[in-house]
């Protein structure tokens, strides 16, 4: 047993090796017709993979430039205490007022500096973060996809069993919402949200 071997089949790998043996049009045709799905799945599955490996990446590069974001704010901050301090000095009787004077105006141009840096970093982690959802959601519809692929190519197996031509027409209807699932997310498109935003409009308007 342990020579020759694991190996799982997947259901067009059945529908296949069951229309060889059959030998009539009506099984090759979904022979054939399992055999392309299986591939536009594996290329929906691939694309979903990618999808979501870029959403974690985005994710991880919004969270170091937050995080740079925090590091310029502390030192914000730090600048600020030092400039409290030299104002205080000020007040003091016997000391150099004009030296004072000059720290102060010096922590007040380091300060301005630093706060464009710690907004810069806070713009870029926002921006990464948008880029992380929109990765998400990518993924999600070639999730989509790809389980719309792998239920008509199960349809399709069970159309070989039974022969039923009702079966072969939703195998093939499921098959198509399948790959109008993937254009979407190839072409960037979200039908479903942009119809909840239309409706949410057209609600709000009344």
């Amino acid at each position: 047993m342990s020579g020759h071997g694991f190996h799982v089949h997947g259901p067009h790998d059945h529908a296949v090796e069951h229309a060889a043996h059959g030998g009539d049009d009506f099984s090759n045709n979904i022979a054939v017709m399992t055999a392309i799905l299986a591939t536009v799945g594996a290329m929906f599955g691939y694309q979903g993979g990618a999808t979501q490996n870029d959403a974690a990446l985005f994710k991880n590069n919004a969270a170091i430039d937050k995080t740079q974001a925090a590091n310029s704010w502390n030192y914000y901050q730090a600048k600020s205490n030092k400039q409290n301090l030299a104002e205080l000095a000020i007040t003091l009787p016997g000391v150099d007022v004009e030296r004072y004077k000059s720290e102060v105006a010096r922590y007040k141009a380091e300060k301005e500096d630093i706060k464009k840096e710690a907004e810069k970093w806070e713009e870029s982690s926002k921006e990464w973060n948008h880029k992380s959802d929109e990765a998400m959601h990518a993924h999600h519809q070639w999730a989509l996809a790809t389980t719309a692929e792998q239920i008509a190519i199960s349809l399709a197996a069970i159309t070989l069993l039974t022969r039923k031509k009702w079966l072969q027409a939703a195998a093939y209807g499921v098959a198509g919402v399948g790959i109008a699932l993937g254009a979407f997310a190839w072409l960037h498109v979200d039908p479903l949200g942009a119809l909840l935003l239309k409706l949410g409009g057209g609600a709000a308007g009344h």
